[in-house]
């Protein structure tokens, strides 16, 4: 009971520093990513941090079972190096027998990254095709700043208004450059003002002018109005439902076998067998040599991480293509990582070596 409740309160204090710091670290990546999307016109500059979290929500699967895998691989090492591991197993205890504990101490991690990867995974990822589908299909008036030229969103309008007013559906000194497949014209006006009629948006210019040039013939055509009004934009009530394959619910890519849907189910349910491989593995290469130094068993897991992880993507990419079904994919890597994880903590309990495999050279 001792045994257990300490080995407990260390996991939990190593857990909890380093998913701070790996929450730390992701924030910032992406942080720097959404304001490169939000420079490039991806994503509302005003929804740059809810883009933000709802990107490191949706990244919090990876994160706890990178944070689990450091736990063990550095807690145990710690004991090793204090000569703590020496003491438990001079008090009859196995390597076998920190399994239980360790598991004991992963299970609500584990089931915090099931309902991460297979419900809020999807639904950060709607949240975020959401802002930025809205911010896409915002119409040419929301474009429009003061004192700037701004294009609309097929790139035919050019649009410039000198100033707004208290009233945000009007503007002054408004100017319109459209270019079509026959014609090209220049409109100006005084004063603007924006309606809303069928589902549509109408601007109305007062005390204006426009120039016409076809492009089949020469010369221009003036002419002035009192009031002009033109459509702009459409509704800025868009579709946000993109059908992306992240946006899916997990029930509805299990009642569709497709491919795709097979490689992005394969996907979530495999950070969950990947975290509980982590505890094994973890508890398998936590080794101190004081020669080979401290840091030996952290690099190699963090190795291992990054080895694992791809093999994830490859796999999701194959099963996508149709080149290799998700059960046998499913299990020939996270079955096949769990053997090893067991195989090595079995040769170490039982202190098998490849030396002692060898047949001995009889003396002469």
């Amino acid at each position: 009971m001792l045994f257990d409740s300490s080995i407990r309160k260390e996991l939990a204090r190593s857990f909890g520093a380093t998913l701070v710091v790996l929450i730390t670290v992701v924030m910032t990546m992406m942080l720097i990513r959404t304001l490169g999307q939000a420079s490039r016109g991806s994503v509302a500059p005003s929804d740059v941090m809810l883009v933000m979290g709802f990107t490191v929500l949706g990244q919090l699967p990876t994160i706890l079972g990178l944070s689990l895998f450091i736990t063990v691989v550095g807690t145990l090492s710690r004991m090793y190096r204090d000569s703590e591991m020496v003491i438990w197993f001079s008090a009859g205890r196995g390597l076998m027998s920190l399994l239980p504990p360790l598991l004991r101490f992963s299970w609500p991690v584990l089931l915090t990254i099931a309902a991460l990867s297979l419900v809020v995974w999807p639904w950060a990822n709607r949240q975020i095709e959401a802002l930025k589908t809205q911010y896409e299909q915002r119409s040419d008036v929301d474009r429009i700043a003061p004192g700037q030229f701004q294009e609309s969103s097929d790139g035919s309008r050019v649009f410039f208004i000198d100033k707004d007013t208290p009233d945000a559906n009007a503007a002054n000194n408004v100017f319109i450059a459209t270019t079509e497949a026959s014609r090209e014209t220049v409109t100006s006006a005084q004063s603007a003002r924006l309606e809303t009629r069928n589902g549509n948006r109408l601007v109305l210019l007062h005390n204006g002018q426009r120039l016409e040039a076809l492009r089949d013939k020469p010369g221009l055509r003036m002419s002035e109005f009192s009031e002009y009004g033109t459509y702009i934009g459409g509704n800025t009530q868009g579709d946000s439902d993109t059908g992306a394959i992240k946006t899916l619910d997990t029930w509805n890519l299990a009642l569709n076998p497709q491919p795709r849907h097979q490689a992005e189910l394969g996907w979530r349910l495999g950070m969950v067998f990947a975290a509980l491989n982590f505890v094994v593995l973890g508890l398998g290469v936590a080794l101190v040599n004081p020669r080979a130094g401290q840091s030996t068993s952290l690099v190699f897991a963090l190795f291992a991480f990054i080895v694992y992880y791809n093999l994830m993507t490859i796999g999701q990419t194959w099963i996508s293509a149709g080149r290799m079904g998700m059960t046998p994919f499913m299990l020939m890597l996270h079955g096949g990582a769990l053997a090893l994880g067991l195989l090595l903590l079995a040769a170490r309990h039982n202190h098998w070596s490849v030396r002692a495999l060898l047949p001995r050279r009889r003396p002469a």
